[in-house]
């Protein structure tokens, strides 16, 4: 029997969960049964590691809490003006914050090739989803499962993840990864916009999946928009999601006092009345007398503030999960217009 005849034949008993395996008491006993169980089936493999991942590294993180918890007891969270802090929380936790940052910076793009590409393109590729629409399963009924159960699988994933590593990062943020929490990767890695992330990648990796109707070609290119969204949201996005904050002091004064947890963004030269020229402005030939024909008396710096961390998270969370709906509404549509 060929694959397609035989995942035909899945596809049929699926629809009746009296005829689909494990039906009567067993099938009472089973948390899934007929069509998501035919689609966790075809997906085991991809789903049960995204669940072994996400014990794995939950258990690391609380681990490693524990000793985290004993380290900044003992020797505080604020660095010190000789770095000597900041040098052996590196030694000792610097690896550990690395790896779960760069986990939780790409598993989004890893669930959104492996898993979103290959949902329906898959299913297109073999013929399956026709062989599907001629059984008594209704289109709707089987995009709905078909998107559901791996769409639920990745956010409890992510979400559990997030919220373990944010966990680990939130009391030792001064000192992790620099105390950089904008691009030092924290932003990104914590709070909601793991998710948000994970949501909008697999969306448009299931969207790309069905226009192209090739698994190996949707992977491919959910990968490049993965790596062009990712630039668009690091150079263009992030920076525009929060009010900065400035900070001025004389010209041939001390640098700005800003807080032990702000990000700075940008340096500047301005005038009394608050006029801004660029860092560079008057710094050669006679700077003094192009200066005084400009007005220019202070430096101004802006930087962003710990405290407006969460809310540009969710901003930028909001922004994701908006587009993530409009492409699954897209999906949905398409899937109900058009043949597949």
């Amino acid at each position: 029997m060929t694959r397609t005849s035989t995942v035909g034949a899945e596809a049929a008993n699926a629809a009746d969960p009296g005829d689909a395996p494990g039906s009567g008491p067993a099938a009472r006993r089973e948390l899934l049964h007929g069509l998501p169980w035919l689609v966790w089936r075809r997906h085991r493999t991809v789903l049960r590691l995204a669940l072994l991942v996400t014990v794995v590294g939950c258990a690391t993180f609380v681990y490693q809490r524990i000793g985290l918890m004993d380290f900044l007891h003992t020797r505080g969270t604020t660095p010190d003006t000789g770095g000597q802090l900041a040098n052996d929380f590196e030694n000792a936790y610097g690896q550990v914050f690395r790896s779960g940052s760069q986990l939780l910076e790409y598993l989004p793009v890893l669930v959104g090739v492996f898993l979103g590409a290959p949902l329906i393109a898959g299913e297109q590729e073999h013929g399956t989803v026709k062989l599907v629409s001629t059984q008594s399963v209704s289109r709707g009924r089987w995009v709905a499962a078909t998107l559901t159960l791996p769409l639920a699988v990745a956010v409890l994933c992510t979400a559990l993840l997030s919220a373990a590593f944010t966990w680990l990062w939130t009391p030792a943020h001064n000192l992790a990864m620099g105390g950089d929490w904008l691009t030092g990767g924290a932003f990104e890695s914590t709070g909601p916009v793991p998710v948000a992330r994970t949501l909008f990648l697999t969306a448009c990796g299931i969207a790309l999946g069905m226009l192209i109707k090739r698994v190996v070609q949707a992977m491919a290119a959910t990968a490049v928009f993965a790596l062009v969204t990712s630039v668009i949201w690091s150079e263009l996005l992030i920076g525009r999601l929060g009010t900065l904050r400035s900070v001025s002091y004389p010209y041939d004064g001390d640098g700005p006092d800003l807080p032990p947890d702000a990000v700075r963004m940008d340096d500047w030269v301005s005038t009394a009345d608050g006029r801004l020229y660029g860092y560079g402005t008057c710094v050669h030939g006679d700077a003094e007398a192009c200066r005084a024909k400009l007005g220019i008396v202070n430096r101004v710096t802006q930087y962003f503030d710990y405290g407006q961390m969460a809310g540009m998270q969710w901003l930028g969370a909001g922004i994701l999960l908006a587009l993530a709906a409009a492409v699954l509404t897209f999906v949905v549509w398409r899937t109900h217009r058009r043949p597949l």
